[in-house]
């Protein structure tokens, strides 16, 4: 039996979103209108001056993603998507870009979760070596372009429901399963396996970790402690 281990993406192994790098770029490349950026400015002004959450920046980033998707050719889309990760695909932490070489070489299962769009997830797990890639759908219309509706919503939203999937298949062992995640959102996907990791933790993350025992990892700049 293989055993399987775990990785949310962004902020855990990408050291920004792929989301927001993808409407960041999809806006640059006239995909988007301006508005698109100009939506979550708020909020992203008010994480950065340290006034405001990193998640409600992201929940803002996520809300105009879906308002602007609607419509959009994917060609168009999957382009961006392959210069995005052509161009910042190499900005991962090494704490998590070695412990995944190191699980691949001990013969793991290595699973990427996350709620960035699959199209733009497979171009840059392809390139870390994930074997499974687990990420929002967006449905596909007359003439290939995006409706805004996400496939299969719920189950990405809770990654238990994906570790539980995977765990189903044949020849795959939640024995000895890893699990690693940045924010109170992968509580469900620590939960779920045997040997859990808080790497750069938010404070909900890391308060409910800290209660539980569970590995907290910290990288800052060239240094990495627990």
């Amino acid at each position: 039996m293989q055993k399987v281990a775990f990785f949310d993406i962004d902020g855990t192994v990408f050291r920004s979103s792929l989301l927001i790098e993808l409407i960041e770029a999809l806006v640059d490349a006239e995909i988007f209108p301006e508005t698109a950026r100009t939506a979550y400015q708020k909020e992203f002004h008010a994480w950065r001056n340290r006034e405001g959450s990193y998640e409600a920046y992201a929940h803002a980033v996520v809300a105009s993603f879906l308002q602007h998707i609607k419509g959009v050719f994917y060609g168009d889309f999957a382009d961006i998507g392959r210069k995005v990760v052509a161009a910042q695909g190499k900005r991962v932490y090494r704490y998590t870009r070695d412990l995944i070489a190191s699980l691949q070489r001990d013969g793991y299962y290595v699973v990427a979760i996350s709620q960035s769009p699959k199209t733009v997830l497979d171009e840059f797990c392809m390139a870390h070596g994930f074997d499974k890639v687990y990420g929002r759908i967006y449905e596909l219309g007359p003439q290939d372009r995006f409706t805004g509706v996400v496939s299969d919503e719920h189950l990405i939203e809770n990654k238990a429901n994906i570790i539980k999937r995977v765990g189903e298949q044949d020849g795959i062992t939640l024995q000895g399963s890893i699990g690693v995640g940045d924010t109170d959102g992968d509580i469900p996907l620590l939960e779920s396996v045997e040997n859990p990791i808080c790497f750069n933790p938010n404070k909900k993350l890391h308060d409910y970790a800290t209660q539980m025992g569970w590995k907290i990892v910290v990288e800052r700049k060239d240094v990495i402690y627990e």
